[in-house]
């Protein structure tokens, strides 16, 4: 246990609460997994009546998909909660998700989550009066053809009622194991490189 704090500015905090508050900090990190799948539990069932599925069982289905697939564990985490923040973030779920699993995942699947919704308007775009290919933007990117991949086999195909999703729990332990350990700092993303980002 820790002693109750007794500063109410950060300016006031000394070593040792600092080092106290990185302390719960790291206990509380390992009940994020927990957290994720509490809440999407809490919005399973949850359909626009416009969309064929709601959100949580498009992300059952899109990691359905990728597992089948043979995706490694990482990828088919990232297909879970790519759409986690369709509720909490609209028109930016993409960020949402990304920011969610960037201490976590590769480069390559974070920028693939953070992309998906403007590759996945290739699909659609056009009867928005947008452009369906926004996306060459990124054209020549290393992440382009991985997103590209992803929307087409995964994303844009998973809203299917009559698809055989796996259920929320047969992902848990791959949730846990994923978001138990952060990235390596050397890849730009662990929890040391994000300090140095905030830092500079």
């Amino acid at each position: 246990m820790f002693a109750a704090p007794t500063w109410t500015k950060f300016s006031e905090a000394t070593k040792a609460d600092l080092d106290a508050i990185e302390a719960e900090e790291s206990r509380s990190s390992g009940l994020i997994p927990a957290r994720l799948l509490e809440y999407l539990h809490s919005i399973e069932g949850v359909k626009m009546d416009t969309m064929p599925l709601g959100a949580v069982d498009h992300c059952r289905q899109s990691a359905t998909r990728a597992f089948r697939d043979g995706r490694d564990e990482e990828y088919v985490v990232c297909a879970l909660l790519h759409d986690i923040g369709e509720a909490l973030a609209t028109f930016n779920h993409g960020d949402f998700a990304a920011a969610l699993l960037r201490p976590y995942v590769s480069a390559e699947n974070h920028w693939m989550v953070k992309h998906h919704p403007l590759f996945q308007g290739h699909y659609f775009f056009e009867h928005l009066g947008l452009d369906p290919d926004a996306r060459d933007r990124y054209r020549g990117h290393p992440c382009y053809r991985r997103t590209v991949e992803f929307c087409a086999l995964y994303d844009q195909v998973a809203f299917d009622p009559s698809y055989d999703s796996l259920p929320l729990d047969f992902f848990a332990p791959m949730v846990e194991r994923v978001l138990a350990r952060p990235a390596a700092v050397g890849d730009g993303l662990g929890p040391l490189a994000l300090q140095e980002t905030m830092a500079g």
